[in-house]
């Protein structure tokens, strides 16, 4: 195969330093560099007649998040989370110790939760989901064991 890495998942912003507020001191990402960006080639790039971005990008258990905020143009879209059963991607997924410190922060840091999607199942396993300033939605799953593990009934490969 001729693909060596998955470097990064870019997310738009509507305020850049509220979103690295929110990632790095709610949910414990670590500012690893920043970018920014005008002209072209960015332009042509992003399929646009004229941009100006700037950047942020975050690690977090060996993935990287670049968060990008659109000077020129600006942002488009709506700040509530996507359903997900849109096409593109659904949700940050998260495991956590703490569910109720964790909601407590999420809405602390200007964030929300979808209260109507929390489960508290056997096992003990506590999930919600919940949204980023921007509406982007995170699944919070509280359970003991590893987790790295896949969610249960998922079959390994």
């Amino acid at each position: 195969m001729n693909v060596r890495r998955l470097t990064h998942m870019g997310i738009c912003v509507s305020d850049l330093d509220r979103s690295v507020r929110f990632y790095r001191d709610v949910l414990g990402c670590v500012v690893v560099g920043h970018l920014d960006l005008e002209g072209q080639p960015t332009a042509r790039l992003n399929g646009m007649p004229d941009v100006k971005v700037r950047t942020v990008y975050l690690e977090r258990d060996g993935w990287r998040l670049e968060l990008i905020e659109y000077e020129v143009p600006d942002w488009v879209g709506e700040r509530e989370p996507r359903p997900m059963n849109r096409l593109g991607v659904t949700h940050l997924a998260f495991r956590v110790d703490d569910l109720d410190a964790t909601c407590a922060a999420i809405e602390a840091g200007g964030g929300g939760l979808l209260g109507e999607t929390r489960l508290d199942l056997p096992g003990p396993v506590r999930v919600i989901m919940a949204y980023d300033p921007d509406g982007v939605r995170l699944e919070l799953l509280q359970k003991a064991g590893d987790p790295a593990a896949l969610p249960g009934g998922v079959t390994p490969a």
